[in-house]
């Protein structure tokens, strides 16, 4: 936090005045500069470094700046950036994020500042649980405004909410702030809420098992160690298809479920896959419907995570295909993007095709799916399936020349 050295404020003056009396203008900012440093004064800082450039290229020390050469204007630029990057390092060092953020915003490369906030956020929550003090609350607060709200680095906002704030404000904050980014920024962040929850249910999980003597700690280290997921822990237990127990926040549970869709790496699939697993035995007056083709969420949900994972493929395509005959004008989009999506996946590229090909033209009350922006391009996706013919037929009858040239000259490709 930041802590400043005092200034003898009437001392320095008469200092500053000798200096630049014996030694002239630069060296008096110089001594200004090494006193500004010694006392952490890091926006006075940035304003003498300002004033010293200003003097240095023989420009006015207030004012425009306007009427200057082009190389001279140039040269103070270059300064200014200079004194923003020392200026918003030093105020990020000492936790104050926010005023740093305004010196580093037009200085510095954004990956590099998201890098920096990521090591102060490990440092921070490090101290957090050793129990340190409450201050250190305001930077993890300014972090996650910069990373999350101004998509900095999203994953880091949530990664940092979750540990300060808990999973029901990460949820809400990923509704607001995550979900409308493409799908390649979604990822990451729907990948933290998984793990996260999927350990919270674990544990909760375990703990109840264990005092209900359905399961022995030796039971739970064992699948921890084997890297096992929540299914065997319910697995050791019988399931626990027939009672009213609970270990999560339902809401938080569909919630995470949902974002998870976005996600295409094995390990996350899994871990999802374990999620819906759990919701398909929650007591019915916790399963709630969700949108369509997820209506019967648990089991929907289950059904499009285990046929990415090399079951109950068959069923899974059947199901979704079912549910998108059957939708109605607003849900049927969503519905056809979901069963095109989950056959590229499992590589039925012909059912992909099929699929977008039936899918309904949008109205003003259609339902979107982010999932549709997961697609393979159409051209590659007919190619693959051998479906160019169909793809082209398709495109005769709504109008689209430009697909249609496309997929001729990708069929005549090598």
């Amino acid at each position: 936090m930041p802590h400043h050295n005092p200034i003898d404020i009437a001392s320095l003056a008469t200092e500053l005045t000798a200096t630049l009396e014996a030694n002239g203008i630069d060296a008096m900012f110089q001594k200004l500069e090494d006193s500004l440093r010694h006392s952490c004064r890091w926006h006075s800082l940035f304003d003498a470094h300002l004033l010293r450039a200003r003097a240095a290229l023989g420009l006015p020390l207030v004012g425009p700046v306007a009427d200057a050469d082009k190389a001279i204007k140039k040269k103070l630029d270059e300064e200014t950036i200079a004194a923003c990057r020392e200026v918003g390092w030093k105020l990020f060092d000492e936790g104050q994020i926010a005023s740093g953020w305004m010196y580093l915003r037009a200085a510095v490369e954004p990956h590099k500042v998201a890098d920096k906030l990521s090591q102060i956020a490990s440092q921070l929550l490090e101290q957090e649980e050793s129990g340190a003090d409450e201050e250190e609350y305001q930077p993890l607060q300014e972090i996650i405004q910069l990373a999350l709200w101004e998509n900095l680095d999203p994953a880091l906002g949530i990664r940092v909410m979750l540990a300060a704030q808990g999973t029901c404000n990460a949820v809400t904050a990923y509704e607001q702030s995550v979900a409308g980014l493409p799908p390649t920024q979604q990822e990451p962040v729907a990948k933290i809420m998984i793990h996260h929850l999927h350990e919270e249910v674990f544990e909760n999980l375990a703990r109840d098992l264990i005092e209900r003597e359905l399961v022995d700690t030796n039971q739970v280290n064992e699948i921890k160690c084997r890297k096992g997921a929540l299914v065997d822990l319910l697995a050791s237990a019988g399931g626990l298809l027939n009672e009213e127990s609970i270990h999560v926040d339902a809401s938080h549970l569909q919630a995470v479920l949902r974002f998870a869709r976005i996600c295409t790496d094995s390990d996350d699939i899994q871990h999802a896959h374990a999620l819906a697993c759990y919701a398909c035995r929650l007591p019915k007056e916790f399963q709630y419907p969700g949108d369509t083709p997820f209506s019967d969420f648990g089991v929907s949900s289950r059904l499009f995570y285990s046929a990415q994972l090399g079951k109950e493929a068959d069923q899974a395509i059947a199901f979704f295909r079912q549910e998108a005959e059957q939708a109605n004008e607003y849900d049927a989009p969503a519905a056809w993007d979901v069963l095109a999506v989950l056959a590229a996946r499992i590589n039925r590229p012909d059912e992909a095709l099929s699929a977008i090909l039936a899918r309904p033209a949008e109205t003003g009350t259609s339902q979107n799916s982010s999932l549709a922006a997961t697609l393979p391009p159409l051209v590659e996706l007919a190619h693959d399936a051998v479906g160019g013919e169909k793809l082209r037929a398709a495109c005769i009858k709504r109008d689209d020349l430009i697909t249609y040239a496309a997929s001729l000259v990708r069929d005549c490709a090598p």
